[in-house]
């Protein structure tokens, strides 16, 4: 009943990004714009609804703690050791703050992205195959993709002759993605990577 309504929905709003591509049956451009366009929503949400400088002071306070337990640990100070123990409290509420502003913008794109993948697994973007240099090729693990492959849902190459040197959508999806959301993070004045 709802995906009754989701589909074609997803259909209008996809399918003339599929029409633009030059090679509709192998869409490598869109699932390369596909990934640009996710990229760009995560990163502007990690952008406005996370405090970048709030993160960052306490990345490096977790830095200077643990290089403080290091320092602690080898000078085996008993006195030393008790007190880094009684920071560690303090640090673990500062991690745990952390980890509830990074959730915040994964809540608002979850939906939207699962809505994306589930439109490209169900439409001729599943048949994507790309062909890579070897380089690229050993440099992005995917020899293990291939032996893990199978197990993936919607991951397999769509010609299995053309297996040495191809990737399919999804993990073609995840290389341009890890990449343009590096970019992207650049562009927009992130101070840390992923």
């Amino acid at each position: 009943m709802m995906f009754d309504v989701i589909i074609p929905f997803l259909d209008t709003v996809f399918n003339p990004l599929l029409a633009l591509d030059p090679t509709p049956n192998n869409p490598i451009l869109t699932v390369f714009v596909i990934s640009f366009i996710v990229s760009l929503i995560t990163t502007v949400a990690n952008k406005y609804l996370v405090d970048q400088d709030k993160m960052n002071s306490v990345q490096k306070e977790m830095k200077e703690f643990q290089k403080e337990v290091k320092e602690a640990q080898k000078s085996g100070d008993a006195k030393r050791l008790a007190k880094v123990q009684a920071k560690q409290i303090e640090m673990m509420q500062k991690q745990s703050q952390m980890m509830s502003q990074q959730f915040k913008p994964m809540i608002v794109t979850m939906v939207p992205i699962l809505l994306v993948f589930w439109w490209m697994s169900a439409s001729t973007v599943k048949n994507t195959v790309v062909t890579l240099p070897p380089l690229v090729y050993y440099c992005s693990l995917t020899p293990i993709w291939h032996f893990i492959g199978p197990l993936i849902p919607g991951y397999g190459a769509a010609n299995p002759n053309a297996l040495p040197w191809t990737i399919g959508w999804l993990l073609w999806y995840m290389l341009c993605t890890l990449g343009l959301s590096q970019v992207l993070r650049k562009f927009m004045g992130f101070e840390q990577g992923f």
